[in-house]
């Protein structure tokens, strides 16, 4: 049983018995004498989709949920659902509106993918810390652009819009945050 103090973004608990994601946590330290740190996490329930936020004192402890962790690859879309193979080259499909956040940044060939199982059904999906991405469109460069820091919009491959430096074109592979939807690099 871990304590609220040591869990991390994407670690699965069980709370009221139903297996919960943490997407995110935010640690208050009380500025009292002997008052605990508090720790607010943002959940989201496997089973249900449905998210909130739960504070627990850093000595709390959490019950582990029976989450399965495999390797995932993506094959293709089948409507408005996208099928990912396991190494065992078992199927798991997961509607796109499930994974409306993530869904911007698979493309055909992305590795690194990790998905969740609950009770042999997959719930959730987490990607790698970075994607590498084709830009579709984007204003022209400009020369001399790269001494300012001036940045422009530009489209991906997925259809997601990012920010990115002037000097970078159309044609271009970038490598994008996939925690913020950021523009990280220059892909090589």
């Amino acid at each position: 049983m871990p304590k609220a103090s040591d869990l991390k973004r994407s670690s699965v608990v069980a709370i009221d018995s139903e297996p919960h994601s943490v997407r995110d946590i935010e640690v208050r330290s009380p500025s009292a004498r002997g008052a605990a740190t508090l720790y607010k996490f943002t959940l989201t329930n496997l089973i249900t989709g449905r998210k909130f936020n739960e504070t627990f004192k850093g000595d709390d402890y959490l019950a582990e949920a029976d989450a399965e962790r495999v390797a995932l690859q993506y094959s293709y879309l089948d409507g408005n659902e996208l099928i990912f193979m396991d190494e065992e080259y078992a199927q798991h499909g997961m509607a796109r509106d499930q994974i409306a956040e993530q869904a911007a940044y698979i493309t055909d060939g992305i590795e690194g993918i990790t998905g969740l199982l609950v009770a042999g059904v997959l719930r959730a999906i987490e990607l790698p810390q970075s994607v590498t991405l084709e830009i579709v469109e984007t204003s022209p460069a400009m020369k001399g652009a790269s001494a300012n820091a001036r940045t422009k919009p530009a489209t991906l491959n997925t259809g997601h819009v990012v920010n990115v430096p002037e000097y970078i074109e159309t044609g271009e592979k970038v490598r994008v945050n996939t925690g913020d939807g950021k523009f990280m690099s220059r892909a090589t």
